[in-house]
């Protein structure tokens, strides 16, 4: 009898041990899982806040910089190759690039130095598209590059000035953008969010689409590839949590052919409301 009972007991613990296992491993699991989703519900993240009324050129610069990494998008495309998917600002000395540019015979544009042409790029990249770099079919005659003083990145003039200001200082070149005056500092702390200053999310999925620049690499009206696969029926191909998991983790399934290419920390910078709209939008592509 004795023996009997003690095997059960020492059963019993081994059961215990178990399950006590099994449950860890189990929420470990579920840890794991969660922390490859957005973990913003509602707003993006609210950025850097400056006082415009008191600022240095050393502030001006650190304010483009930021903008440049974070609410302007610019690093989801300009990038070094080959992951890059426009030309490497970053890598490059923006001013003597931007001079080369204005001596190019292709040039069109307005501007007659190289901040001129920092901002035109800017606000109108189709006036000069870089070679190899335009939209698929348009013989380098349109950009794929969003506007950025207009929804949904819309930087105010301010912010401009200072990403055009961070990129003459990055390669030690003399900044020419001035200060924003008070009234123009008022204005832009005027048009910000009272809550927190972070610029208001995307409304609907195709400015969601436009904001993270998706159709710099995807024809959303086509099959055809570009930098990556075409989109116009996805929804056939493949299954939400597919969809959803090939944004937030691109690097889990890549499509044959094609290059590993896709930012893989949309996943930190979506809101989850962001993210479901693309979803639902390319699923329903069929």
């Amino acid at each position: 009898m004795t023996d009997t009972r003690d095997n059960r007991e020492s059963s019993g613990s081994k059961v215990f041990v178990y399950a006590m296992i099994f449950s860890l491993g189990l929420t470990l699991v579920f840890t794991l899982v969660a922390n490859m989703l957005p973990q913003v519900q509602g707003e993006a993240p609210s950025e850097q806040m400056v006082d415009l009324g008191s600022l240095t050129m050393d502030d001006f610069i650190a304010l483009g910089k930021d903008l440049f990494e974070n609410k302007g998008t610019c690093t989801l495309c300009h990038k070094p190759a080959p992951l890059g998917r426009a030309p490497d600002i970053e890598g490059a000395d923006m001013v003597a690039v931007s001079e080369e540019r204005l001596a190019d015979g292709r040039y069109q544009g307005e501007a007659k130095d190289a901040a001129g042409y920092i901002l035109e790029s800017m606000v109108d990249p189709s006036r000069y598209v870089v070679a190899t770099w335009g939209k698929k079919g348009t013989n380098d005659a349109e950009s794929p590059m969003p506007a950025v003083d207009k929804p949904p990145i819309q930087l105010s003039t301010v912010e401009i000035d200072a990403v055009i200001a961070y990129l003459q200082a990055k390669d030690g070149n003399e900044v020419t953008v001035s200060l924003p005056s008070p009234e123009a500092a008022a204005e832009t702390a005027a048009a910000a969010p009272a809550a927190t200053g972070a610029p208001v999310p995307a409304a609907t999925a195709d400015e969601a689409m436009t904001k993270y620049v998706c159709t710099g690499c995807h024809a959303l009206d086509s099959n055809d590839a570009l930098v990556g696969p075409g989109l116009l029926s996805v929804g056939a191909r493949l299954s939400t949590d597919e969809i959803r998991q090939s944004i937030i983790d691109p690097n889990a399934v890549i499509s044959e052919g094609f290059p590993p290419a896709m930012p893989a920390d949309f996943a930190d910078k979506m809101t989850v409301r962001e993210l479901e709209m693309i979803v639902e939008l390319l699923a329903g592509k069929k």
